[in-house]
């Protein structure tokens, strides 16, 4: 407990990341806009209805936002942020989530406020799922080693639970991409009701309309395609590539899983996986798995050899 206080009092190894840009912790972010005249009502609003559907997955505490740091005011010429600007997300050990705001970075406020705050609350969203993941640490000869995360689980000598999906494949037998599938639909789902209640529209641009269908979880096959022909500058550029990257490689990949082993039952799938990443106990989970799959479903799909016997591969 004590190593792990000590990391969580030190958040330069996550900003030390980022040296030219400046991180403010989200409740100064959202006052600052606030008193620069942008109307940050729709962020708390989703806030309100993300916080209540998570306490029916049995989460009773989101993330402090003043563990949530946010980086703007960059001197990094053509710095351009949001959920996909690498190095950044929740951080477990350390129980603080470093983010960016979306768009150009080089100024205080967003060029397109709607967005960013959109953008903002899917990553808020999507951390609070993580912050309140079922967690387990050991110490080993002195340093806290997690072995268990949600309903992933790792041994001290670092063996994961489940094996890496084989390179392009479509679908998905790792625990890990399931779990995140998981809580970025669900945050996904908090900001397309929160668009939806505040009227807030696609852009009619190229770039704004991907943003736009990224945070709503809205885009479709052919967005692709859309992102990898966008010109524009090279963060920009690695921005929609690593866009496009996260949409096939997590939320494809988890869509298929759903319609995979729960057909017609997507949603309460969903809500059982839901609950078991928060409480960590699979038991539930397993059990209706196995009604519809047979015995032993959850380890079947997921467990690698080599988790009982390190010296096997998967």
């Amino acid at each position: 407990m004590a190593a792990l206080a000590a990391l969580r009092a030190d958040a330069s190894p996550l900003t030390g990341k980022h040296p030219t840009h400046v991180f403010r912790p989200l409740s100064e972010m959202l006052s600052r806009w606030a008193a620069d005249g942008i109307d940050t009502t729709p962020f708390h609003v989703g806030v309100e209805n993300a916080t209540r559907r998570y306490a029916g997955y049995g989460l009773a505490k989101i993330l402090p936002l003043d563990r949530v740091l946010v980086g703007c005011d960059s001197s990094r010429t053509g710095a351009f942020g949001g959920f996909h600007h690498p190095d950044q997300g929740y951080r477990h050990f350390q129980m603080m989530a470093v983010i960016t705001m979306y768009g150009p970075m080089e100024r205080r406020n967003p060029e397109r406020p709607t967005l960013a705050l959109l953008d903002l609350l899917r990553a808020y969203a999507h951390d609070c799922l993580h912050y309140g993941s079922r967690r387990r640490y050991v110490e080993v000869a002195g340093v806290p080693v997690r072995t268990q995360y949600g309903i992933n689980y790792r041994r001290t000598c670092g063996q994961s639970y489940s094996a890496a999906d084989q390179r392009g494949s479509r679908h998905t037998r790792n625990i890990g991409i399931v779990m995140e599938g998981a809580c970025d639909k669900e945050a996904r789902s908090t900001t397309r009701q929160t668009a939806q209640r505040f009227g807030v529209t696609e852009p009619s641009d190229v770039f704004g309309s991907l943003a736009f269908r990224d945070v709503t979880g809205t885009l479709t096959e052919g967005d692709a395609d859309r992102a990898a022909g966008l010109s524009g500058s090279d963060e920009q550029t690695r921005y929609t590539a690593a866009l496009t990257g996260y949409e096939n490689g997590i939320n494809r990949r988890y869509a298929r899983f759903l319609e995979e082993f729960a057909p017609g039952e997507e949603s309460e799938c969903h809500t059982r996986l839901l609950g078991a990443i928060i409480s960590g106990d699979v038991t539930a989970l397993g059990s209706w798995l196995d009604e519809r799959h047979g015995p032993g479903t959850f380890a079947g799909l997921f467990r690698t050899p080599g988790y009982f016997n390190p010296g096997l591969t998967a």
